[in-house]
């Protein structure tokens, strides 16, 4: 590992900590290093809030160091004015002479002006440092701004002999029925404040009655996004309880609530795309799968999906709804206690 890669690693690390907070904003590190020694470092922690450099900058003691001292960033600094000023000018201003870039912002805004402008200036740039490292931390943002479309990340629980749900019975409650311990379950709700949005279908919804929110760890609730094509949700169910911002996807409109907003699409096109071009609207750059198998397979034949999230348990069913059929490649498995967990990537 070179000197600049030691320093980038340490921009992602700290980047790391705005999982979940930063969006519609990516998640950004910089550190500021003057003569072998970080004499400052920080990263964006909220959209709306300052960016990583200027966190950085900040938390310089002695300004006089930044006019001989090299600014490391694991995005590259923006160009324009959004919620806050361009980060290129503070650099610029304060005279930072090196300035090194893990990766290229694909955000059409800035797509490698905020690097043209530091050169212009007479900076020394260097881009491309654990570039892949860089690009992976920001999965969302790159695919949200690159395919037009949420990063998507299905997750299922399946018993031992593969079946999601065991067969259902008359009069049946409406509750989920558990396959994993404990442990997975408050892995999944600390999932839910990483990303934007959670998606279930119909079916999950009237049998299960979910609360789709994160209560068993602290953190945003994500954006429900629920599928209804007819209409068959009992209002009375907790995705109506408008304590969330909530999307329910229809044949027919109904009347809006604060919270909870009908979206009209044809049943009779592609679903998914449809579903993903709203999300897309608004700004919406990720989302976890959690329906039953007919919405879960629904995005696995379209290949609209990035990552899968398998959860094994030790139940056993021998009858029921069957798991969705996906490919089991590239596959990381984690043992969580009783629980295997399986973590597929698509890179198709």
């Amino acid at each position: 590992m070179n000197i600049h890669e030691k320093y980038i690693k340490r921009c992602i690390e700290l980047a790391q900590n705005g999982l979940g907070t930063t969006y519609p904003n990516p998640m950004v590190g910089s550190v500021i290093v003057y003569e072998g020694q970080i004499i400052g470092e920080g990263w964006h922690k909220k959209a709306g809030e300052p960016h990583a450099e200027v966190n950085a900058v900040n938390s310089v003691k002695d300004k006089s160091l930044l006019k001989k001292a090299t600014i490391y960033v694991s995005l590259e600094p923006c160009s324009h004015f959004g919620k806050t000023p361009p980060c290129c000018d503070l650099i610029i201003a304060n005279e930072i002479p090196n300035v090194v870039v893990g990766t290229v912002d694909p955000n059409e805004k800035v797509a490698g002006k905020g690097i043209l402008k530091l050169i212009e200036a007479g900076a020394n740039v260097t881009v491309g440092v654990l570039e892949d490292e860089c690009n992976e931390l920001n999965k969302r943002f790159f695919t949200f701004h690159q395919k037009k479309r949420p990063y998507i990340i299905l997750k299922w629980a399946e018993s031992q002999d593969g079946f999601l749900a065991p067969e259902k019975e008359i009069d049946q409650e409406r509750k989920p029925i558990w396959i994993t311990n404990q442990y997975s379950r408050q892995l999944v709700h600390k999932w839910r404040t990483e990303e934007q949005a959670i998606l279930v279908g119909t079916q999950t919804v009237v049998d299960d009655n979910p609360k789709l929110n994160a209560r068993d760890w602290n953190g945003n609730n994500p954006v429900r996004v629920v599928i209804d094509q007819n209409n068959r949700i009992d209002e009375n169910s907790f995705v109506f309880d408008d304590s969330v911002k909530t999307f329910i996807f229809s044949k027919d409109s109904k009347p809006s609530k604060e919270n909870t907003q009908f979206e009209v699409i044809d049943f009779s096109k592609n679903i998914i795309s449809q579903i993903l071009d709203v999300l897309y609207q608004n700004q919406i750059q990720s989302a976890i799968i959690e329906g039953g198998r007919q919405t879960l397979q629904s995005f696995i034949d379209e290949n609209l999906w990035d990552e899968a999230r398998i959860f094994i348990g030790k139940t056993s069913f021998e009858k029921g709804t069957k798991v969705p059929e996906i490919s089991r490649k590239n596959t990381i498995k984690t043992n969580i206690l009783s629980d295997e967990l399986i973590q597929i990537r698509n890179y198709d």
